[in-house]
């Protein structure tokens, strides 16, 4: 990501520098380079370059007729049922390793699922699609274990943190996982390229910090202190709006890229064993 965001700078500020503030209007070469730098471009990986954590394949429809690919790891004494929402980079035939992880890890079984325009999945990214696609998965696995939508536990990770937040918010959740996620996407864009993606003129906003007061459920969240992309303050700054009863680890020296299943899963099993049992979660009426 910090290598598209240099390319796009280099190739942009020509043009910025000759037109001035005439292009930063509607019309505005700035939000391609948005969907650039937020959505980069997730295709398939080439058969030799390709790690894959296994799972069943199975195919979410959404509302809006677009079909996403997603694995599913079903466990057979499962303590939590769990969607996993991962970021902006990367494809299920990444991300599955971690559910796997997940899985084996706490005793869950767990959905991972590409958004629209990633890996094999159709259309194209934005946030209205992405949150929608969200939806979709939660309520495949909910249906699949015969549990409520708002009984699945939310695990998200960077951008993915703000779509589980969504979805939280909405719905309710048993329980909520955040990783290296944020408070608002305008946040982040300010802490790398506030003159490239003026807070004012981001369509793609993610604020998870006024959503996140709409969920009172339990938080688990968990971000290192050596994160340069998303800063450990933007982290703890969604973490202090939450109202419900929540939970914070500082990993110290971990960055952005790090492994967060491995630094924190006793914290995580303790934070899964208090959970409210299945049927007992708060919804959001």
């Amino acid at each position: 990501m910090r290598r598209a965001v240099s390319v796009i700078t280099f190739c942009i500020a020509p043009a910025l520098a000759v037109t001035g503030c005439r292009m930063l209007g509607p019309f505005s070469p700035l939000r391609p380079v948005e969907q650039v730098l937020i959505y980069p471009d997730s295709p398939v990986p080439a058969l030799g370059d390709r790690e894959d954590g296994g799972g069943r394949q199975v195919w979410i429809e959404t509302p809006d007729a677009k079909r996403l690919e997603a694995r599913y790891f079903a466990h057979p004494q499962p303590q939590a049922v769990a969607l996993y929402c991962h970021g902006n980079f990367g494809t299920v035939d990444k991300w599955s390793i971690v559910a796997r992880k997940l899985s084996i890890q706490h005793r869950l079984s767990v959905l991972v699922f590409d958004y629209r325009g990633y890996g094999r999945s159709t259309g194209h990214p934005n946030e209205p699609g992405v949150l929608k696609d969200a939806a979709a998965a939660r309520d495949w696995v909910a249906e699949e274990n015969g549990i409520r939508p708002c009984d699945v536990v939310l695990i998200g990770r960077s951008l993915g943190g703000a779509v589980a937040v969504d979805l939280a918010a909405r719905d309710g959740a048993r329980g909520l996982i955040l990783e290296s996620t944020f408070s608002t996407l305008p946040e982040v864009a300010k802490c790398h390229a506030a003159w490239l993606l003026p807070e004012w003129n981001m369509t793609q906003r993610f604020n998870s910090l006024e959503k996140i007061r709409y969920y009172h459920g339990p938080l688990f969240q968990s971000h290192g202190d050596a994160d340069k992309l998303i800063p450990v303050s933007l982290g703890q700054e969604l973490y202090a709006a939450a109202p419900g009863e929540k939970h914070f680890i500082v990993i110290k020296g971990a960055t952005h890229y790090d492994d967060h299943i491995r630094y924190c899963a006793p914290e995580r099993e303790a934070f899964l064993r208090r959970l409210p049992p299945v049927g007992r979660a708060l919804s959001v009426e």
